[in-house]
């Protein structure tokens, strides 16, 4: 599992004070605020978030150290990056994106199909894309397509659907 996981992005100034605009990857956009100070992804820079108002495309915020409305656009594209113990832990059928990156997986006869390279949400749900031999796989990250995930090996069982079908 990784020390950290990113948990929201800057998305440009907003006003001309130095304050920003938010993008929040978590469950309630507003606890991004709630573990502690947020790190730049290169650890250079640690900001305190504290939240202002919602804003079109995110949530208005003040970053610790940025006063300006240059000092903010500068920062526009900045992922914001959390240690993983401030955040909450999970039930057992939910996981970090974070966590599954990186993790192999096999077929339900155990043949190798890859490794999990990115996660993508576009609202009906999660899409594992796996990059393997065959080249890329995606894979519904449902119960049904994903029957295992073994975190303490770094192992995923799919049963990904026919591509005919």
């Amino acid at each position: 599992m990784s020390e950290r996981v990113c948990v929201g992005a800057i998305a440009g100034a907003f006003g001309v004070r130095g304050e920003v605009r938010l993008k929040s990857f978590c469950t309630r956009a507003e606890d991004i605020a709630r573990y502690g100070p947020l790190a730049s992804e290169d650890g250079a820079r640690r900001f305190t978030v504290t939240l202002t108002r919602p804003v079109a495309g995110g949530l208005g915020a003040r970053l610790s150290g940025v006063d300006t409305k240059e000092q903010a656009d500068a920062l526009k594209g900045v992922t914001l990056w959390a240690d993983r113990g401030a955040l909450p832990s999970l039930p057992d059928d939910e996981y970090y994106h974070a966590d599954l990156i990186g993790m192999s997986v096999a077929d339900t006869g155990g043949a190798p199909l890859g490794r999990v390279r990115a996660i993508y949400d576009h609202g009906a749900g999660d899409i594992l894309e796996v990059a393997g031999p065959g080249g890329l796989l995606l894979i519904p990250f449902t119960r049904a397509a994903v029957p295992t995930v073994d975190l303490a090996a770094g192992r995923i069982v799919a049963d990904p659907p026919d591509s005919d079908e």
